[in-house]
Order: structure tokens, then sequence, then C-alpha cells
């Protein structure tokens, strides 16, 4: 701790240098500016092309099921209209995948912004990722039990393919302004 020069009514704090920053056991109670952030954001690494292909090839594949559906109407239009669908376990499944959405999106970008929290969201919210990961498999049960009279077999790699295809547009489409700003200008 660093001393303080008597002055009327208690102590003023002052800054000494001792010659350089963070060597030894030196106080860095005054050099906090100058200290490394633990937990400061890792500049993004570029990605491989065999990334870039995996992202297009999902993406490309989900875009394929949504476009062409049964191969007379596209998949909207069959789960607006289609006969053969069983409602029900389609508009719990698709609450499910919407609650599944709207939790996940919380724990990882509000909660680091609106709260200014600096640990990652892993840590943060454990309880929720048994929680989401129930919800999500009863939610694909059900969506498949849905959707088994149309496309049979196949809905366990069309739900599939749907899936994966989200999880690799969710990182694209984070807004900026939740992110967590990094606190490299500090005043003390």
């Amino acid at each position: 701790m660093s001393g303080g020069t008597p002055v009327a009514g208690g102590y003023m704090r002052q800054r000494h240098s001792q010659g350089g920053y963070a060597s030894g056991n030196e106080d860095l109670e005054d050099d906090a500016c100058s200290r490394l952030q633990p937990f400061s954001p890792s500049a993004p690494r570029t990605k491989t092309w065999t990334e870039i292909l995996e992202i297009v090839l999902w993406v490309g594949s989900a875009l394929f099921i949504i476009y062409f559906g049964d191969r007379h109407s596209n998949l909207i239009y069959i789960l607006w209209h289609d006969e053969r669908i069983r409602r029900m376990p389609l508009y719990l499944g698709l609450v499910g995948i919407g609650l599944n959405a709207a939790i996940f999106f919380y724990t990882s970008m509000l909660s680091w912004s609106v709260r200014r929290f600096d640990e990652k969201w892993e840590l943060l919210s454990i309880t929720a990722l048994p929680f989401l990961t129930l919800l999500g498999l009863v939610s694909f049960c059900l969506l498949c039990f849905a959707l088994w009279p149309i496309w049979g077999f196949l809905s366990l790699p069309l739900l599939f393919t749907l899936f994966m295809a989200g999880l690799v547009v969710y990182p694209h489409i984070m807004i900026d302004r939740l992110r967590p700003q990094d606190d490299f200008f500090r005043i003390d």
C-alpha cells in the first residue's frame, strides 16, 4: 500500500515511481492501468478454408431443405398447411425451440453486457446447461414425431441439418452493442 502525505484532516495518496512496471513484488495498486487484464477478449482468429466450406455446406443444405420441402412446396408452406403434420407436437416443439433460443440468447449475450460480468457464460450459468440440453432433446423428439408422417426416417437428418445450420449461423448474428466494452482506457 502506498503511503500518504499528511494534509489537513488526513492523508493524501501519492503515486511513486520505483523504476519499472510490474517488476518483482512491487505494489501494483498505483499502476492498475498497466496490469494485464485476465479476461480481456482475444482477437478473433481467421477461419480456415475447410471451416468456411463446412459453414457454407450446412447453411446451403438448410436453405435447400427450406426451399424444396417435399419437392412440391417449400417447408414453410408445409408446416402451415399440410394436414399430415401432427399439430400439437409441432407447436410444442416450436415453443421448446423458441424457449431454448431465448434462454441461450440471454445467457450468452445479455448477461455479459447488462450486468457487466467478465466471466464466460459457461461459468456464469452452468446450471442452465442441463435444462437447455433436456429442452432441446424434447423439442427434437416432438418435431420428429410431428414431421414423421411426411418424411418418415428422413425427419431425423432433416432436423439435425436445420439445427447445425442454426449453430453455425448464431455466432454471426451477435449484436456488437451487446458485447462488453474493453476497459483499456481507465482513469483512476
